[in-house]
Parts: C-alpha cells; sequence; structure tokens
C-alpha cells in the first residue's frame, strides 16, 4: 500500500484538532469554534484483501467553515483510489450549507479539480449530498449521496445508503463513459460503543453502469461485485 494516502488520512484527522486549538491563542479574544470528524475504516478479506477509508471533519461556526474530506480504496495491497477534498463552506439555510473548495485525486489519475457541493439534512432526516468536479483536463464529474439511520435499539443502528456517480462526457483514461458511470448500495449496522466508538459490518454492493459497464467488460474486468466488510467509527 502507498504511503501517500495514510498520509493525507491522518493530516485529515489531526488539523481540525489542531486549528480548534490555535483558535485559543494569542492576545486578542478569538471567536469560538467547533469542530467535528468522523472516520471509518474497514476491511474485507474479498477480492484479496480489500481496505477503504472515509474521513469526514470540519471547523467552523454556525456561518462558516472549513471542510476537510479523504477517502479511498485498497485492493489486493494496490491502491485504487484515494483522494482528499478542501472546501469552504456557507451555512445557506437550516441544515442546509454550500462548499466551494478543491479535490486532489492521488489515485488512479492525480488530477485535481474544483469542488463545489451542497450538503445537509432532507426531509425524513435524510443526510444527502451533491457534489460537482471540474478537473484540470476539462472533464467534468458529479456525484449524488444519501443515507440516513434507522435506530433497532438505542445502541444498535442500521443505516442503508447509496452513491451515484456520473460524467459529463467520456473520459476513457479514467474507464469513464459519458452519463452514470457507476453505483455503491449499503447497509451498514453499527453499535455504539459510546457515542464516540461503533464498530460495524457493512454489506455493499457496486455496480459500474451503461458505457463505463461496457469499457468494465471490454478490460475483462467484472462490471458488479459486492463485499462483506468489517469496520470501526470514530467521532472526535
Amino acid at each position: 500500500m502507498s504511503a501517500a494516502p495514510m498520509v493525507l488520512v491522518a493530516a485529515a484527522l489531526l488539523a481540525v484538532p489542531a486549528a480548534s486549538a490555535a483558535g485559543g491563542m494569542g492576545d486578542d479574544p478569538a471567536p469560538t469554534l467547533f469542530h467535528a470528524i468522523r472516520a471509518e475504516f474497514d476491511y474485507s478479506p474479498a477480492h484479496g484483501g480489500l481496505f477503504t477509508w472515509d474521513v469526514d471533519g470540519w471547523i467552523g461556526g454556525d456561518a462558516e467553515r472549513v471542510w476537510l474530506r479523504s477517502e479511498g480504496e485498497v485492493a489486493a495491497g494496490r491502491t485504487e483510489s484515494a483522494e482528499i477534498q478542501l472546501y469552504y463552506g456557507w451555512n445557506v439555510a437550516t441544515y442546509w450549507d454550500v462548499l466551494a473548495g478543491v479535490r486532489q485525486d492521488i489515485e488512479p489519475s492525480g488530477r485535481t479539480y474544483l469542488a463545489a457541493s451542497i450538503v445537509g439534512l432532507a426531509p425524513y432526516f435524510l443526510d444527502a449530498e451533491a457534489s460537482a468536479f471540474l478537473s484540470d483536463e476539462g472533464d467534468l464529474t458529479g456525484r449524488l449521496r444519501q443515507r440516513f439511520d434507522l435506530l433497532l435499539t438505542n445502541e444498535l443502528i442500521a443505516e442503508p445508503y447509496a452513491e451515484l456517480n456520473l460524467a459529463a462526457q467520456d473520459v476513457p483514461e479514467l474507464g469513464l463513459g459519458a452519463g452514470l458511470t457507476d453505483m455503491q448500495l449499503g447497509l451498514q449496522l453499527r453499535y455504539d460503543v459510546s457515542r464516540r466508538f461503533a464498530p460495524y459490518v457493512d454489506a455493499v454492493w457496486q455496480e459500474k453502469l451503461g458505457e463505463t459497464a461496457g469499457l468494465a467488460r471490454a478490460a475483462g474486468e467484472p462490471a458488479g461485485q459486492g463485499s462483506i466488510r468489517f469496520g470501526v467509527r470514530v467521532l472526535f
């Protein structure tokens, strides 16, 4: 596994607490800052060993925040995808924020993107996110996500989630066709040992769609695959 993605994840985990501590230094009174980080790390024995991470953190006040995110996947000891995102966000309505910033891919392409996103809480307590990315090669892609919590007990929580990706044009060097490119459906079952620590089991199905699925089959790769993952969620 390449060291670069793990270094970026470590930076994502450490940057928010460090910035919060810095806010209290100096002679002038500093504005009150809050921070939150959600970090998930999981592993599956499927596909030669599959390790994934997903980190999402912010620091700021009620109206404006700095967001730092990272996610990636390592399969059979090879980093298949790794990215880090940095945003500045504004609260535009109750439970809704608009973010603008950059995304840097470490794998597979090393491309840099201008990024914009809207995140918030939709009706029925659905966590929703819609993002657009414009790369330094001129490629425009998008990502839609939604998840929500179902409380089975006070500690046992089922979390169904879905992700849909799309591209405005063919990007053959990344194996992407125009239109809907892939989706991911999952059901995470976690047990909250405490508010900050929860082990989980995650059932995930990933499917390539449309022209992207055709490109995958032509390259001898499966269009869809599933996995059962075991991981831990940590909140800071």
